[in-house]
């Protein structure tokens, strides 16, 4: 069994640097020991936290009450056959890493998700997606550890309840612990449909045209880095934790409301036909006075992206990077009416 460490600083293990210690800390590196190590840990009645990449993670200042699980275990298994390739993937696998590889050996399905920081694991769980493409167009099965019943299985896309950065894992968040993913994926030296305007502009393309993998790749990481989107310790934009609120899903009612508010506001309707409509936050947030590079105290919105708040020198408090939400969700409530949730998983605090 992995070595069991006591009060052992989580910020190290977050993209925002940020959040205090865990109250004891253990490194699991096959689905074996994170079983294990979970399982024993609900027999003592211990809190878990388990920690992937920590890219979509906010800490408390006063750290973990509990036993902190850091996921490393690693594997990759190919099957398939024709033009179709299955690939099961161990949840501490480096996501971007995964990415990078299915581009080079012609597996098409998950390119425009290239430079997204995390592990595998997560990703089911927030459901990533960007630039047209989302993890739930691909996943086939999800093996899980089920806390509540001691058991491990498998789980369908339809038992992952995936919506738009949302899943059934967030509806009972702790109860299942992530071991693997399998994705079905297209042999293919083409992208999937580009499916997003901003990457087509990127690439010269029409929407629904596909490109080389690489190509399409190599547009993707070159966008995300214009908006301090890709981990680079060079860059203190990228000392984030990604897109801090979700675009917001309006009712028709809510809808009609914002209109009166402010007319002409960018929309997209959503399929569904209920009327209801996705508002990008990006625009709220600077409409209702929050520019990129905007300041309060140690943390700044991202002179790059205006989802993203940073940490900039590394020196900032959890306390600060709520202050600086809070002060953006109020003010985003107070003009539009609309109230922007976070997307990143908080520990121990809350907005």
């Amino acid at each position: 069994m992995a070595d069991r460490l006591a009060e052992v600083r989580l910020a190290p293990y977050t993209t925002l640097r940020l959040g205090g210690p865990a109250r004891a800390f253990v490194e699991a590196r096959s689905p074996d020991e994170i079983v294990g190590i979970v399982a024993g840990a609900d027999r003592e009645g211990e809190a878990v936290l388990v920690l992937g990449g920590g890219s979509n993670l906010v800490v408390s200042d006063d750290g973990f009450d509990g036993l902190a699980v850091h996921v490393s275990s690693e594997g990759i298994d190919v099957a398939g056959d024709g033009e179709r390739v299955v690939i099961t993937v161990q949840a501490g696998e480096d996501w971007d890493a995964l990415v990078a590889r299915c581009v080079d050996e012609g597996w098409s399905g998950v390119e425009c998700l290239s430079g997204i920081p995390g592990r595998v694991g997560s990703t089911p769980i927030q459901n990533v997606g960007a630039y047209g493409q989302e993890v739930a167009q691909t996943i086939v099965g999800v093996r899980v550890y089920d806390r509540t019943t001691g058991r491990t299985r498998d789980l369908t896309p339809a038992e992952c309840g995936f919506a738009y950065r949302h899943s059934a894992f967030k509806d009972d968040p702790g109860r299942h612990v992530v071991l693997a993913v399998t994705y079905a994926l297209h042999r293919s030296e083409l992208s999937g449909p580009i499916a997003y305007k901003e990457l087509a502009v990127r690439l010269g393309v029409k929407l629904g045209d596909r490109v080389p993998l690489a190509q399409a790749r190599a547009a993707v990481l070159d966008l995300r880095r214009g908006k301090g989107m890709v981990l680079d310790s060079g860059d203190p934009d990228t000392r984030s934790a990604g897109s801090f609120f979700t675009n917001p899903i309006l009712t028709a009612a809510q809808a009609a409301d914002l209109g009166r508010r402010a007319p002409g506001h960018p929309r997209w309707e959503m399929p569904d036909g209920s009327g209801a409509v996705k508002v990008p936050a990006a625009w709220l947030i600077e409409n209702a006075g929050f520019p990129k590079g905007y300041e309060k105290g140690a943390v700044r919105i991202s002179t790059k992206h205006t989802l993203a708040l940073t940490n900039p020198t590394g020196t900032a408090s959890t306390r600060d990077l709520l202050a600086l939400a809070r002060e953006v969700r109020d003010g985003v409530h107070e003009k539009f009416g609309v109230l922007l949730v976070n997307e990143p998983v908080f520990v121990g605090v809350s907005l």
